[in-house]
This record gives C-alpha cells, sequence and structure tokens, in this order.
C-alpha cells in the first residue's frame, strides 16, 4: 500500500506541472464544451464531479503537504471558489443545453422561456435578496469566528516573505509576470480585459441568446469568455496559490516546499538563438536592436497581421461580413492578444523562451 500511494502522488505531482496541467485543461475544456457538453450538462455529472473534488481533497489531506497549503485561512476560500465555479459552470451549460433542445425542436425560446423565468420585484425579488444577505452574513459571522484572519507581522524591510504572493485575485496577473515583461502583464493586457469587456456590447451583433442560455447560437461568444476565465484566469489562480511556493519555483500538492530547492533557468531570448546558437554575426548579438531583434518583431507583426487575415479570410468569413471591418478588426486584435499568452506560456515550458522581442535599453520586452 505505501509503494502504490507513493506512486499515486509522484504521478499526481507529474500531472501538475505547469505544462501538462495545461493541456490537459485545455483538452478537458475541449470535451466538456463540444463533444460531451450534453453528458456534462446532467445532475449526475455535477454529482460526481463535485463528489470525486471533495473526496479527493479529503483524501489528500492526509498528506501534511498538502494538508498545510489548502487549510490555510486565506486558501479555503480558493477551495470553495472551486466548487462554486464547478457549479455555476454547470448549471449555465444545463440550462443551454435545455434551450438548444426546443431551438432544434423549432420553439420559440426568446419568449416563452423568457417568460417562465420572469418574476415580480415585490415581494418575490426583494424577499429572496434579503434571506440572501442573512445568509452570507451568517456564513462571514461564523468564518471569522472559526478561522483566523491571515494576519501577518508588520512589514519588515529586511526580511521579505518567500513566497510573496499578491492576493489571490491578482494571482493570475502575477502568473503573467512569468512569462511577460511587467508593462505587459501589469498595464497592457489588463487594460486589454476591461476595455474589451466594455466594447463588448458594441462589437456583438448577434441578437440571439439575450434573456436566455444556448451555446449553438452564441458558440464563439461563450467559447472565447469561458477559455479565458477558466483556462487563463482561474487556473492561473490555481497555479500561484496552490502550485507556486519558494522562490516561486512550482511544487507538486504533496511535494514539500523546500527553501533550497533550485530549478537550473537557462531562459534565452529569441535573439540569442538566433545569433548565438547559431553563430550568426560571430556568435555576437549586435548593437543595433532593430537588427538583433528584427526576427522577433517579424514574427510578432506576422502573428496580429496574419491572424487576422486567416481570421477574417477562413476561420470568420460569414461574422466578417457580418459585423464590418471596424468591428472586425477590433474583435480580432482581442482574440489574438488574448491567445498570445498561451503560446508565450507554451514557448517557455517547451525551449525556455524569455522574450520573442527583448530591446532593454528601451524597456521593451515581448
Amino acid at each position: 500500500m505505501e509503494n502504490i500511494g507513493k506512486i499515486l502522488t509522484s504521478s499526481i505531482n507529474a500531472v501538475c506541472q505547469p505544462s501538462i496541467l495545461f493541456t490537459v485543461s485545455c483538452i478537458l475544456f475541449y470535451l466538456v464544451f463540444f463533444p460531451w457538453r450534453e453528458k456534462f450538462a446532467e445532475k449526475k455529472t455535477l454529482y460526481w464531479t463535485e463528489g470525486l473534488m471533495a473526496v479527493f481533497i479529503l483524501v489528500s489531506c492526509l498528506n501534511p503537504t498538502f494538508r498545510d497549503v489548502v487549510t490555510k485561512p486565506d486558501n479555503i476560500p480558493i477551495v470553495g471558489m472551486l466548487f462554486l465555479v464547478v457549479f455555476f459552470t454547470w448549471l449555465a451549460v444545463h440550462k443551454m443545453v435545455i434551450n438548444d433542445r426546443l431551438i432544434d425542436e423549432g420553439k420559440d425560446v426568446e419568449n416563452k422561456k423568457e417568460a417562465k423565468e420572469l418574476v415580480f420585484t415585490w415581494p418575490d425579488l426583494v424577499f429572496s435578496e434579503f434571506i440572501c444577505s442573512i445568509i452570507a452574513w451568517c456564513v462571514l459571522v461564523i468564518w471569522s469566528i472559526v478561522l483566523k484572519a491571515p494576519l501577518e507581522e508588520p512589514a519588515n524591510p529586511v526580511e521579505t516573505p518567500n513566497p510573496s504572493k499578491a492576493p489571490w485575485y491578482f494571482l493570475g496577473l502575477q502568473e503573467m509576470l512569468v512569462y511577460y515583461d511587467p508593462w505587459l502583464a501589469g498595464v497592457v493586457f489588463p487594460s486589454l480585459i476591461v476595455v474589451g469587456l466594455i466594447l463588448i456590447p458594441f462589437i456583438d451583433i448577434n441578437p440571439k441568446g439575450n434573456g436566455y442560455f444556448t451555446f449553438k447560437e452564441r458558440k464563439l461568444a461563450i467559447t472565447s469568455f469561458l477559455f479565458g476565465f477558466l483556462i487563463l484566469w482561474i487556473l492561473l489562480i490555481i497555479y500561484g496559490t496552490f502550485l507556486r511556493g519558494p522562490n516561486w519555483n512550482f511544487f507538486g500538492p504533496y511535494e514539500i516546499w523546500d527553501l533550497h530547492k533550485l530549478e537550473v533557468l537557462k531562459n534565452v531570448n529569441l535573439s540569442e538563438y538566433l545569433f548565438r546558437s547559431t553563430g550568426l554575426n560571430g556568435g555576437k548579438l549586435p548593437e543595433n536592436p532593430f537588427v538583433r531583434e528584427g526576427l522577433g518583431m517579424l514574427l510578432v507583426i506576422g502573428y496580429f497581421v496574419y491572424g487576422t487575415i486567416l481570421l477574417q479570410k477562413k476561420w470568420m468569413k460569414d461574422l466578417y461580413e457580418k459585423m464590418g471591418k471596424p468591428r472586425f478588426y477590433i474583435l480580432a486584435g482581442l482574440l489574438l492578444s488574448m491567445g498570445a499568452l498561451p503560446i508565450k506560456m507554451v514557448l517557455r515550458w517547451l525551449i525556455n523562451l524569455k522574450y520573442i522581442v527583448a530591446i532593454p535599453e528601451w524597456f521593451f520586452n515581448i
């Protein structure tokens, strides 16, 4: 039994390595929202999923390392958040499948289904909100009594916490800092997220799905949003909360957080691959940044230009004709910017690529 336990923990630690976990998560995302959508929408799937999650966490708490990380007062809300994310994702898919079946039958979902779900503000909605506020207040009071607030000693400029983590809702941004320069991960990408969410009502011309859940009529909107939320946000929060340990190294769920663990980092810029690895220019980097980073600049420009052309001419041709140029180009820019994050993450994991364009003298690194 002891050998079996070691094999299981080692296997789970291996699967939770960032590249493998990201790949598995993307595969599950595709399976759940495309081939398995109707199976996932069944109630028994929700019971099995949340039940297995609860059993996994309870059994894993027998491991002291796992228990110490998961039961930290400031990590317990993240565990609860995972159950809530699964539930509300299931609830949305459940309603999507029901309405999609009605649409396939030729029924007027927009009017009939919406009418069934209407309630009066007074007294129904106000009464429900009042009860929910009382329940939330009671939960918070009990929570504050049972769990100690994760307050530490006063800030000491001589001693920095290791690891030094942002609040959980910023851990996704902190994880992005590993793969991008601070001006991109801390300023540009958050701005694009906010601006993109603001622009959605203006660039989305599809009138369907207004007031009711549907997947078949809103495939692009739902898939892109949920991929960004579940894979590029929730998954990064899981990375930062449970898998990032001392010195910001990755640790498996059952791996001891060793302060002395050293990982040899050989992150190399694209220009270094081009000149030093191939021997061009005598193995020396040119001083002219345009010569040195020319290939990287061409790749970045080509990604956005050729990517937009592919979306326009092939993958989203019908959408381009319906939306028009301004709306479509904004949408393509947002989608390609979102896709740049997983591409950069994969390049870091596979070939230790640090920056595609590295011009430190101008503080411009991509």
